[in-house]
């Protein structure tokens, strides 16, 4: 059985049960936000005794051969408990099942939430991908305007988030790469705030999202020099017509971004790129849990087959 940890709302994870449906594999999608509602029952002496039922279904541990940790949600409290005091409780004892749970599936994940959480660590990934031969950008993980200075002070230079990129609040927002037209001392005190990376701006001629499953790497060219608005990062304005096309990168730097993957202790990678004027590609960063399926949509790689596979294949090591 797979088991598929994410939330009600997540189509990414239709596309991996539509799959397991067709091939007949027998499959438990857990929306998180359902936990609460569900009867469980955990064995304090052995891993895979566990069972989490609900409306008459029960998944049983000792059934689960593969995992996927896509996107769970909050647990969603009774209503019937009012006191605040005692929801904050119920919130946290139900978040503290799914970590026991998520612990109790290691060496069945996809990828594990524990390796997903140490490999978002961007300036690990800089690290490694420097190690492993790709071409990367120079870049400053600073607050301090002189450090920063010496990127902007040499190149075009961009800023973009350490780790987050959505502000909730009243009003959701993200934070874009955004790309700095110089530095000065009145700069200082607003860039002392918070670290950012500071990375030399690559002149584009379009970006590549590169999809690892495994050992399949499905590469996918993003025409991001469409609108002005998109140049520096082809997410902002959210535009629906820029061209996706699937393309065959070097066999070298196919074999890095499979390197990259196994090297964060990973099965499946998001991996962005930067092809350059002169057709040189250049790393940026990767996401050990990104989106895959409007890929899939736009060119018809096969990257939910591909994850089913390997979901199929958690029994086996890596090559």
């Amino acid at each position: 059985m797979l088991l598929l940890v994410t939330n009600q709302r997540d189509i990414t994870t239709d596309f991996v049960v539509l799959e397991s449906r067709r091939r007949g594999i027998d499959f438990f999608r857990l929306n998180t936000e359902l936990l609460p509602s569900m009867a469980c029952s955990f064995s304090d002496r052995i891993l895979d005794d566990w069972t989490l039922t609900l409306d008459g279904r029960t998944v049983c541990g000792s059934q689960v051969s593969g995992a996927y940790f896509r996107r769970p949600g909050k647990p969603r409290i009774c209503e019937n408990i009012i006191d605040d005091a005692a929801r904050r409780y119920a919130e946290s004892e139900w978040a503290s099942l799914l970590k026991s749970l998520y612990t109790r599936l290691e060496g069945r994940w996809l990828n594990s939430p524990t390796q997903i959480v140490l490999a978002e660590d961007k300036p690990r990934q800089l690290l490694l991908a420097h190690r492993l031969g790709f071409d990367v950008p120079a870049a400053r993980i600073t607050n301090d305007l002189q450090t920063a200075q010496q990127i902007t002070e040499h190149f075009n230079a961009i800023a973009k988030p350490l780790r987050e990129s959505l502000l909730t609040g009243e009003r959701e927002s993200v934070m874009f790469t955004t790309r700095l037209d110089g530095l000065c001392a009145a700069d200082a005190p607003a860039l002392a705030l918070a670290p950012i990376i500071v990375q030399q701006e690559i002149a584009k001629q379009y970006d590549v999202r590169v999809t690892v499953v495994g050992q399949r790497v499905f590469a996918v060219a993003i025409g991001s020099q469409a609108h002005a608005e998109t140049t520096v990062d082809w997410r902002r304005g959210s535009h629906a017509d820029l061209k996706h096309e699937l393309i065959q990168l070097p066999e070298r730097l196919q074999q890095q971004c499979i390197e990259l993957t196994q090297s964060l202790g990973l099965r499946f990678g998001a991996i962005d790129l930067i092809c350059d004027q002169d057709d040189r590609f250049w790393f940026l960063e990767i996401n050990p849990n990104g989106q895959w399926a409007w890929l899939e949509n736009m060119t018809g790689a096969p990257i939910t087959s591909a994850i089913v596979d390997e979901l199929q294949g958690m029994g086996r090591p890596w090559t």
